[in-house]
């Protein structure tokens, strides 16, 4: 008697490689319904083959260190919220768990909302060390968003509980007597700066939720303070806050 289509598909799902998958006596089968779970399940095998090659290359700055120093404490860090016109610019700064494997870690701006969320979980749960760092919008308008980002990645570094060996930061050089590597685009080439980049989103999209919880009209909690129609049409009708960048146009010109 022969297996049932969903009796091979179950089994299908315990095939883990795609060397494996090659070789299973399903492909005997002629059945369409099997055929097509055995392309199905290549499929997925594909994508988590994919996934898994681009996390190990994105550990290549992370090893490179490690084979100097198999005890360092590689810390990355990374901003979020420079171009918004409301909010604080948020950073953080983490410290990855030993034999980490977050499978689809990225820039968080590549992910999707229920990714960036899972992935938030799991590493708020496993990795060494994380902190945040803020620089407020009066410091963003004193200082420029440029120097209140550094403000903020050195405010994360500092309430880490441990202090780490070698900075990964994204495109940025800090004032700090730790050995570090400014990487371009580093959120998308370093897991741990991959990791701070989704914890510094989330971290500041949940702010920007009760600020437009507090002050609903501007879109806060779908726009996270950047200048859409709806953000800047909430100006228009209802004023500018202290929330509000008063350095960044359009508010700069409407405040003169």
């Amino acid at each position: 008697m022969k297996e049932t289509i969903q009796t091979i598909k179950l089994a299908l799902q315990d095939i883990t490689t795609l060397n494996d998958l090659a070789t299973t006596r399903y492909h005997e089968d002629s059945r369409k319904g099997v055929q097509n779970a055995i392309a199905q399940r290549r499929k997925q095998l594909e994508k988590e083959q994919q996934l898994l090659d681009n996390y190990i290359k994105m550990t290549e700055f992370e090893n490179a260190i490690l084979a100097e120093n198999e005890q360092a404490l590689i810390c990355g860090i990374d901003e979020v919220g420079r171009g918004p016109l409301a909010g604080p610019v948020v950073t953080s700064a983490v410290i990855l768990n030993k034999n980490h494997h977050f499978t689809g870690l990225n820039d968080s701006k590549k992910l999707s909302s229920k990714q960036r969320n899972s992935l938030e979980t799991q590493l708020l749960s496993q990795v060494h060390a994380y902190a945040y760092g803020q620089a407020t919008v009066e410091e963003i308008d004193r200082y420029n968003i440029y120097e209140a980002t550094k403000i903020a990645m050195l405010r994360a570094i500092e309430a880490l509980p441990v202090k780490p060996t070698h900075l990964l930061v994204d495109a940025m050089t800090l004032d700090i007597d730790i050995p570090q590597t400014s990487i371009i685009k580093g959120d998308a080439r370093s897991v741990s700066i991959a990791a701070a980049s989704v914890l510094a989103k989330e971290y500041r999209d949940k702010y920007m939720r009760k600020l437009g919880d507090k002050y609903p009209g501007y879109g806060f909690d779908k726009n996270a303070g950047y200048g859409t129609q709806q953000h800047l049409e909430g100006i228009k009708n209802y004023g500018i806050l202290n929330e509000h960048r008063k350095t960044f146009e359009p508010i700069k010109s409407l405040l003169n």
